[in-house]
């Protein structure tokens, strides 16, 4: 078993995380399990035994090679390491144990690339290896990725069995590495089919109120549920400039697109924000940003938006996180200026860590719409649930769901003379591959289901959409 292992590079970000003693624990394999390997190969490990006439002959059994394998990496004699770890590779049973090393050996060469590779081999199969997604960690780390290794720390830091001192390591690792990141950026595009691409309702015709009477209203093509298929497209990045050790000035950005065949359901969202960033703890950060939101639907501007979000967020023990948001902005609608005004908004967030691979997350949350239309105005409350992470065979997969519920100030009569309350629920299923890249894009597909049940007819709607994308993140 391999006990405990220097690390290497980078010493100013990740000091004393592997130096620590921390038990490395793969699989083992049957004692009476053999490995035929050539006598060039562990002649400087174990003596052959040589008969009368001068002929020598070497079997030595797996774990005689991986014990000898360890102790010369553990010296640091990495060379004489290299031809034992490839004949681990000849017995299924040490599989893990051939990676590892191997990878191992790699970072501690320099080959990142190959190291990375090795690691994430492993845990493709097993998820919760902890040791080894800490040197998953640090490979991403000294390779410049300190997205990715950030991520892999805070799984790493979960395990129960982590010695507090490791732990109190990453942490400290994670916030400097929060503290001097500087960009992000993700893209992905794909295509969806979907149900109901206009979010509108079923009903051929819907009642409206005449005096005291009430009148059919045959609704037209155009005010009904139409299914597609749209090309869809995303981008996601932002900005960090560091102006002292406790203030950073953030800038965000967002967009994303939704285009059908003709014009009249093509959906079109982008954002920006920026602000400065305030942290006033070792693990917690206040912002407070502007922010500008255009929406063009059906080929035309439809909303603009401008205004201001606060955020506060931080760290708890073992990967937990706390976040609050506020966000307050004046809409202007293109369409109708009923629906102008203010909109108000609030939410909290808790993640917990799940194991060794995933996160689980909970929010609740508050909206209040201050429209010219008082029909239109409404306030909404709900909560989010969702889980993902890491799984086995190289996935990565989740599930979400969302319900609220909203209540309007006051009637549309045409509709109805009561005022309007909606039920809205959302679910969300997805699932990755992080073993399949195309041009270096990892595949997903991920299924909606989004459902308003509303005492309106006009408003009531079912829509399933299935997504279909290739995603690439810096």
């Amino acid at each position: 078993m391999m006990k405990r292992v220097v690390s290497s590079g980078r010493a100013d970000l990740f000091s004393g995380i592997l130096a620590s003693a921390f038990v490395w624990a793969p699989a083992t394999a049957s004692v009476g399990d053999t490995a035929d390997v050539s006598a060039n190969a562990v002649a400087t490990a174990i003596q052959p035994r040589c008969d009368t006439s001068g002929l020598c002959r070497l079997q030595v059994t797996p774990r005689q090679v991986l014990a000898k394998a360890e102790e010369l990496v553990l010296s640091k004699n990495y060379e004489a390491a290299k031809p034992l770890v490839e004949a681990l590779a000849q017995v299924p049973e040490f599989k893990m144990q051939h990676r590892f090393l191997a990878g191992f050996i790699a970072v501690e060469s320099g080959d990142m690339k190959t190291g990375i590779k090795n690691f994430r081999a492993i845990l493709n199969d097993n998820p919760g290896q902890t040791r080894v997604r800490l040197e998953l960690a640090r490979a991403y780390l000294m390779s410049g990725k300190e997205a990715s290794a950030d991520y892999h720390f805070r799984l790493a830091q979960n395990d129960e069995n982590l010695p507090e001192e490791i732990a109190r390591t990453i942490r400290n690792t994670r916030s400097i590495l929060r503290d001097q990141r500087v960009w992000r950026f993700s893209f992905d595009f794909g295509f969806a089919p979907d149900t109901n691409i206009n979010g509108a309702t079923d009903a051929e015709t819907i009642d409206i109120n005449f005096g005291t009477s009430k009148l059919p209203l045959t609704l037209d093509e155009d005010a009904r549920e139409r299914s597609g298929i749209g090309q869809t497209a995303s981008f996601s990045g932002g900005v960090r400039l560091k102006a002292t050790d406790k203030l950073a000035v953030l800038f965000d950005a967002n967009t994303k697109v939704v285009n059908y065949s003709g014009k009249a359901a093509d959906d079109i969202v982008g954002q920006i924000a920026v602000g400065p960033e305030l942290r006033v703890a070792r693990y917690a950060r206040l912002s407070f940003q502007a922010v500008g939101q255009q929406r063009w639907y059906g080929g035309r501007l439809a909303t603009r938006d401008y205004g201001a979000r606060i955020g506060f967020q931080t760290a708890l023990s073992r990967g937990q996180r706390v976040g609050i948001e506020l966000d307050g902005r004046r809409t202007e609608s293109k369409f109708s200026d009923d629906f102008s005004g203010w909109q108000l908004g609030a939410n909290a967030t808790y993640e917990h860590l799940i194991g060794k691979s995933l996160i689980a997350s909970a929010s609740v949350f508050v909206r209040r719409d201050l429209l010219n239309s008082d029909g239109h105005s409404n306030i909404s409350y709900g909560t989010n649930l969702g889980i993902g992470g890491e799984m086995p065979f190289g996935l990565n997969a989740g599930l979400s769901t969302s319900i609220s519920r909203s209540s309007f100030d006051e009637a549309i009569t045409l509709y109805s003379f009561e005022k309007r309350k909606d039920w809205r629920l959302f679910g969300r299923a997805y699932i990755g591959s992080r073993k399949v890249k195309l041009l270096g894009f990892s595949p997903s597909i991920d299924y909606n289901y989004s459902r308003l049940d509303s005492n309106y007819e006009l408003y009531r709607m079912n829509r399933h959409r299935v997504n279909f994308k290739l995603a690439k993140f810096f």
